[in-house]
């Protein structure tokens, strides 16, 4: 019986419009036409923007070469598929950090440990290589860790336990070529963590307190080993000397190298993408950016006191050790015993003293770049405050290049009555900071807060304005000096001021991932602003990161003790698929060179 005329193709493509995204995909096996108007780019454009909830006023990545492989990107190239619990900690687990090959990570913990893990291994799964406890050296526990440059050396930073049972920080340095420890530096507080400034030097903190309110807090440069050619070389050096007021203090320390801030993965700004678009075209030169294979596989193949250790801790609630029963409410109420007289006129002397002592600020050392301009310059980040006690202000100090080793003098330039240094830019969030990360390229700050109330005004620096439950994830162009874009939101905390901690956040080429207190971590697409995923926990998630070696690899630490892996559903479905057979194609040709070789008299 012969078939009577098909649809035509804009009566097929209307009826496409109104079905889910895989309801159009199975309807376009039905024959050629269907097949190819599934493949529409219009039908694909409108699913895009109606399946994911995006503006129209957002542009398309930059990258993507269809409006199909887009839709598939974001659907299929997500590391949301849990494939592996990892339980070898036996607490809960605070931090990640892969190494720069991606080959390696290591994890810190409550159970006062660093664990080095293999993610090289031939079945696909993760294996544990390596354990260092840090008991043997009096820590509470082990919170950070970063690799150095060339993956040879590991940071460990960690609370250490000193006299009367106070608690400060401490940064170790271990070997990864014999897991030696090499060094311990101390780091006051230790919520400055520390990092690494290239491969052979490291950044701690210390801290003095110069009254009830105001203190001073002094970065060094340290020599991460001390071999025999150090015994007359010096292997610290003073950085930077900051005084602090209101009870503020210097944390969370980390460095930015604006080597590729011209050529970066990915440009957030949407009109300067077009305008890097069109540049590129009328030069004829490829795109800088990349999104990389994300196909499917069927399209293509010094002093102990106590009170300026246990100043600061993020993790009082739940997550301090249960032998110190201070922590942070105990400093604030004795600070509060200070009547607000008393702290309103310290603050007024410090920041007399520290107008008259401190070096006036050169704004020529960080100021917005233009192109071409700035490719080494690098940043030292660091959490800050002015107001009150609780971090709300994004310092940077640029570390010029006679700074990056420990020759010359321990405490950098010749004393003078300038003593004090002064923050090159600040940037004020107007809200409790609980993470920071870098993008890849070293050109965004990413910055988890939790809001305070608009409008507020903060008169007693002890007392700092209710913080929302809601964390916004703030976005900063270190090239621009300015925010980019809205702020991201979708993961909640819910502890107060006084014991709110660190939720550490990471990001990779397309994608940006952080914990939450809500028992989950979540996944943002970068260029389109949206929360891709959430993926589950039994307890907070302190800890995420991607490997840098593959984006759809994505791991997440939390309080019930477990590291989980994640793997997009793409990489599930190879990892899992059996071998294919050579092609028809490759085995003729494979046949026809065996057979001119044999005619040859080759073997």
């Amino acid at each position: 019986m012969a078939s009577g005329p098909g649809l035509p193709d804009s009566l097929v493509l209307e009826i496409f419009l109104h079905l889910p995204h895989r309801a159009a995909l199975n309807a376009g096996l039905t024959c050629r036409q269907w097949f190819a108007v599934s493949r529409d780019e219009f039908l694909w454009k409108e699913l895009f923007y109606s399946y994911y909830r995006i503006p129209r006023s957002v542009p398309r990545h930059p990258a993507a070469l269809s409006w199909y492989r887009e839709f598939k990107r974001l659907y299929d190239c997500i590391p949301c598929v849990e494939v592996q619990t990892l339980k070898e900690h036996h607490d809960q687990v605070l931090h990640l950090a892969f190494s720069h090959r991606g080959h390696r990570f290591s994890s810190c913990s409550k159970d006062c440990t660093v664990k080095l893990w293999d993610t090289e291994c031939p079945d696909g799964t993760i294996s544990l290589v390596h354990s260092s406890s840090m008991r043997q050296f009096n820590w509470g526990y082990t919170q950070f860790s970063q690799f150095n440059a060339d993956d040879t050396l590991l940071l460990v930073s960690g609370v250490y336990l000193g006299p009367h049972h106070s608690s400060s920080g401490e940064i170790a340095v271990i070997s990864l070529e014999n897991y030696t420890l090499l060094s311990r530096v101390r780091n006051k507080p230790y919520d400055v963590f520390g990092c690494w400034l290239n491969e052979t030097h490291l950044i701690s903190g210390n801290l003095h307190w110069i009254g009830n309110m105001t203190s001073c807090s002094v970065l060094w440069l340290n020599k991460a080993f001390q071999d025999i050619e150090s015994e007359n070389v010096n292997v610290v050096k003073r950085l930077f000397k900051i005084q602090n007021i209101n009870a503020s203090t210097i944390r969370t320390v980390m460095v930015a190298h604006c080597r590729r801030h011209d050529s970066p993965d990915l440009l957030l700004d949407y009109e300067a993408q077009s305008q890097a678009q069109a540049q590129q075209t009328q030069h004829h030169q490829p795109l800088l950016f990349d999104l990389g294979n994300t196909d499917s596989e069927d399209e293509k193949e010094d002093d102990e006191d106590s009170m300026d250790e246990e100043r600061r801790d993020y993790r009082v609630s739940g997550h301090f050790p249960s032998y110190n029963p201070s922590g942070m409410q105990r400093v604030i109420h004795g600070r509060q015993k200070t009547g607000a007289r008393e702290r309103e006129l310290e603050a007024q002397v410090a920041r007399l003293m520290g107008s008259s002592h401190t070096k006036a600020p050169n704004p020529n050392l960080v100021s917005p770049s233009a192109a071409g301009e700035g490719e080494d310059k690098t940043y030292l980040l660091f959490t800050t405050g002015s107001l009150t006690y609780s971090p709300h202000q994004i310092g940077i100090k640029r570390i010029m290049p006679d700074q990056m080793t420990t020759c010359g003098p321990v405490l950098g330039e010749e004393r003078s009555t300038e003593f004090f240094d002064s923050l090159d830019h600040v940037i004020d969030i107007h809200g409790h900071i609980i993470g920071m990360g870098l993008s890849p390229d070293h050109r965004y700050l990413y910055v988890n807060s939790r809001a305070w109330p608009v409008g507020c005004v903060i008169s007693d620096p002890m007392s700092p304005p209710p913080i929302a439950e809601e964390i916004d994830l703030h976005v900063i162009d270190l090239k621009s000096l300015r925010e980019e874009r809205r702020s991201l939101r979708a993961h909640r905390a819910f502890t107060p001021n006084d014991e709110c901690f660190f939720i550490f956040l990471d990001v990779s080429r397309d994608f940006v991932a952080s914990g939450a207190e809500d028992k989950h971590g979540y996944i943002w697409d970068r260029h389109y602003n949206i929360c891709l995923a959430r993926l589950q926990h039994d307890d907070v998630v302190n800890s995420v990161a991607f490997s840098p070696a593959d984006q759809e690899l994505l791991l997440s630490a939390s309080d019930d003790s477990t590291i989980k892996v994640w793997r997009s559903p793409r990489m599930v479905r190879l990892s899992q698929s059996p071998s294919r057979p050579p092609r028809a194609r490759k085995l003729l040709s494979s046949l026809l060179a065996h057979r001119s070789a044999h005619l040859n008299g080759k073997p």
